[in-house]
């Protein structure tokens, strides 16, 4: 079949036509180069010169002449005259077409999964429940379900007591956002933990709850996923499990109850004291100071009680405070909390305990500014979790490299949201098989023959230098050259988003 511009015949006033012809994209130079390379000096490329191309150019090295033919006879309809193989146009259309995707088909996980968890990335979602923005949106189960089906294996609940105080909410503190009950998140959950991996779903709580009601979430927990819990058989890990020692467990990660209920009241103080608004986290309903949702002054303002009753009120929580649930504390396979004395001791590594620490995007990139080394120490052996800040109210999200370079695992995402940063993560964990977990480089978990850290700050010179043309359709295309891809960077990713 003829290259050349297909015509198409127009009326003019009724009483003229005219012939436009139809602009037909042409091979760019570097295709043209590699048809004449793999072609015959009649021009054709046939079975064994498509073979010759697939593997040395390709790296399909196990394609066979069977399949190229098929390939050719698949495009007949473009070859009208070259039945026995490839003329130019369909082999620029074999390239751009569906049968040569821009990625080989999976070749499953394929990574090293039994080390522990801190060793891995992990895909994770924030403020899962979300279905639009983080201020007046609806909660629901379906962003929870559609996550797991692309393989997020990192769901955040925000739990809180129900109007009439007696049962769980899901939603977001503070905000505008209709809420979703609990026990429908926990089933929906169960049902499609592992449609798309068969490795852990770890649920992250954000528990703004009573001890009565804690104990009906450790009930409703322990019923709905039974025997797929994972309950570690001490208080403390020393080392986290490995994904492949957890294939098909759900695992709870949020605050005990005593160091949850210290922490809001060490904050509450510290705010008090400095006199300034509360800051990301508090503004958005991640760490309230107190179990109500707001200060202790907005609720006496707001509850039209006097001080007598509030100190009332304040001893007998006191005292519910120390029954709080013991099946409650046992749930709790992943401890997070942040340790009172400011970042230095929240990097503190603990020789015979691991633990979770949560930091905003805005907390991480300052600290990172100063304890960049001490972060990646402390990743080594504790899982680090990265948020968006408070101020993304549309469910935006932000560079998720700052976060991976210094070793942490979950950074988590409003998958719910869209643009740049986000197919930067779905690019991301497309790699081992699509299963979540992505095994960090070797640097960010070893130390040197002198107790050396990687420092993400050092000037290093880059391991490889690629050069990449991006060809967007047929005919246009966008030349990266020169382009840097040093030895931070996660294994297998550049690769795939590009």
């Amino acid at each position: 079949m003829s290259s050349k511009p297909k015509k198409q015949t127009y009326s003019v006033c009724f009483c003229c036509r005219r012939r436009f012809k139809l602009g037909v994209s042409e091979a760019p130079p570097e295709i043209k180069e590699l048809y004449h390379r793999y072609s015959d000096e009649g021009g054709i490329m046939t079975a064994s010169h498509l073979r010759s191309f697939l593997i040395e150019v390709q790296k399909e090295e196990k394609i066979t002449e069977e399949e190229t033919q098929a390939i050719i006879d698949g495009h007949k309809h473009l070859s009208i005259f070259h039945r026995k193989g490839l003329n130019l146009e369909s082999f620029f259309k074999f390239l751009f077409g569906d049968t040569n995707p821009p990625l080989l088909p999976s070749t499953g996980v394929h990574q090293d999964m039994s080390l522990p968890l801190s060793h891995y990335y992990i895909f994770t979602g924030h403020n899962s429940y979300l279905t639009g923005n983080q201020l007046s949106s609806d909660c629901s189960d379906a962003p929870i379900i559609k996550a797991l089906q692309r393989g997020v294996r990192v769901i955040e609940l925000d739990i809180w007591p129900n109007d009439s105080k007696d049962d769980v909410d899901v939603l977001h503190g503070m905000t505008l956002t209709t809420p979703v009950a609990l026990i429908k998140c926990l089933m929906s959950i169960k049902e499609y933990a592992f449609v798309a991996s068969e490795y852990p779903v770890v649920i992250t709580l954000e528990d703004h709850l009573t001890p009565d009601l804690q104990a009906k979430v450790a009930q409703m927990v322990t019923q709905t996923f039974g025997d797929i819990l994972f309950c570690p058989t001490s208080e403390t890990l020393k080392e986290f499990p490995s994904p492949d020692s957890l294939k098909k467990r759900i695992i709870i990660s949020t605050k005990p109850p005593k160091e949850y209920l210290e922490a809001k009241e060490e904050k509450e103080k510290e705010e008090s004291q400095k006199g300034k608004p509360l800051g990301d986290e508090e503004a958005w309903g991640k760490e309230v100071p107190s179990l109500r949702g707001g200060t202790i002054a907005d609720y006496k303002q707001n509850s039209g009680i006097d001080e007598d009753d509030l100190k009332e009120e304040e001893d007998s929580d006191e005292a519910s405070r120390q029954n709080t649930s013991d099946d409650y504390r046992r749930l709790i396979a992943i401890h997070a909390g942040k340790p009172k004395g400011g970042i230095v001791e929240c990097l503190k590594v603990e020789p015979d305990k691991v633990r979770r620490l949560s930091l905003s995007e805005s907390q991480l990139e300052k600290a990172a500014e100063t304890y960049g080394k001490e972060i990646v120490r402390f990743t080594q052996q504790n899982i680090l979790r990265v948020y968006p800040k408070g101020t993304r109210i549309t469910s935006s999200n932000y560079n998720p490299l700052i976060g991976w370079m210094h070793g942490a695992q979950m950074v988590a995402f409003n998958m719910q949201g869209y643009g740049r940063s986000l197919w930067l993560m779905q690019g991301m964990f497309k790699a081992n098989g699509g299963c979540g977990f992505v095994k960090k480089p070797d640097f960010l978990l070893k130390t040197g023959p002198n107790n050396e850290i990687f420092d993400p700050k050092a000037n290093l010179p880059s391991k490889t230098t690629l050069k990449v043309t991006v060809y967007m359709g047929e005919g246009w295309y966008y030349d990266f050259k020169h382009t840097h891809f040093d030895q931070f960077s996660p294994p297998d990713f550049y690769a795939r988003v590009c």
